[in-house]
């Protein structure tokens, strides 16, 4: 091969090797089907909501959070998700930036069900493999009290599969409601298996037939803020809206800002800033981020040694 040829294909090597550390791969989605309540919020329309709890929510939490509606997410979660997430910050998943979801509320929208089988649908706009587990809420559950682990049957899922294939934007999967009455919520957690990142999602239902429960907020079961109007039917945002609020979103998984990854949190300790964000955009852990990174520095070091010891070869043979 001629010299220089040969100085050609080292140096495209070394690019290409850069540029597989530098790319980021991520998935991110929330429950579309019974819709998560940032769905839901998403799409009244971040800027004015409709319902009292979602107003509410922006109130808390500012409208960024609905935009990033795909986002509830620990980059660094590898199944540990009660070790990280304290009770009363499940729907959030312990994220400074979607605490509006956390709210304490007995009108939040819901979706209506019923016991037995149930088709969930999971919006995804990046898909990864991974296990979807959904927990259900016990009997006796009040949705005006903050949302506590023990307040969910742990024990008894409604609904586990691994790696199900995503159709149309949707991961489609099947699972069973217990028997339950009145307001309940889905919790659902979305475990990758080809990074420690993990997804999680709070879904209002309305399993119908129950006792109505005063609210903090001042409201019943079935009641909004006022507490006379009924809390409006849950309803999982469109392509079109979808489309529309993407420029302002901040989790888009083509990359964005720095891809530099930091250690694992403790229990219940705050990520810094853009950790779990940066972590979850490269797809992988702190260890793989960095193994990926000082591989491609090796790669890179000795294309450039490779370079060197061939253009020296050419200027002897001249």
């Amino acid at each position: 091969m001629p010299a220089r040829r040969k100085v050609a294909v080292v140096a495209a090597l070394g690019s290409t090797a850069l540029a597989l550390a530098a790319a980021p791969a991520s998935a991110h989605g929330s429950m579309g089907d019974p819709v998560s309540r940032v769905s839901q919020c998403y799409a009244e329309g971040p800027e004015s909501p409709r319902s009292a709890a979602c107003r509410a929510a922006v109130a808390a939490g500012g409208t960024q959070a609905l935009y990033d509606w795909n986002g509830i997410r620990i980059g660094d979660a590898a199944g540990r998700h009660r070790q990280l997430i304290p009770d009363g910050r499940l729907c959030s998943a312990d994220n400074e930036e979607f605490k509006g979801l956390d709210l304490a509320r007995a009108d939040w929208p819901a979706t209506r069900v019923h016991s037995g089988s149930y088709t969930f649908k999971y919006r995804v706009t990046a898909p990864h493999k991974g296990t979807f587990t959904v927990y259900s809420t016990k009997p006796g559950y009040d949705p005006a009290k903050p949302l506590a682990w023990s307040e969910l049957d742990l024990a008894h899922p409604v609904a586990t599969v691994t790696d199900p294939v995503a159709s149309g934007g949707f991961y489609t999967f099947s699972g069973t409601l217990p028997e339950r009455s009145g307001r309940q919520l889905l919790y659902a957690v979305w475990q990758r298996s080809d990074s420690p990142e993990a997804f999680y999602s709070c879904s209002d239902v309305d399993f119908g037939g129950g006792t109505e429960n005063t609210g903090g907020t001042g409201s019943t079961s079935s009641a909004g803020g006022t507490g006379t109007a009924p809390a409006p039917a849950a309803s999982a945002p469109t392509d079109r809206q979808i489309a529309a609020g993407a420029g302002k979103s901040t989790m888009s998984h083509h990359g964005h800002g720095g891809d530099a990854a930091a250690p694992p949190r403790t229990a219940n300790a705050p990520e810094a800033a853009g950790t779990s964000r940066n972590l979850a955009e490269t797809g992988a852990s702190t260890g793989t981020t960095y193994l990926a990174l000082g591989g491609a520095a090796a790669l890179a070091l000795g294309s450039a040694a490779l370079f060197l010891s061939v253009r020296r070869r050419a200027t002897g043979r001249r």
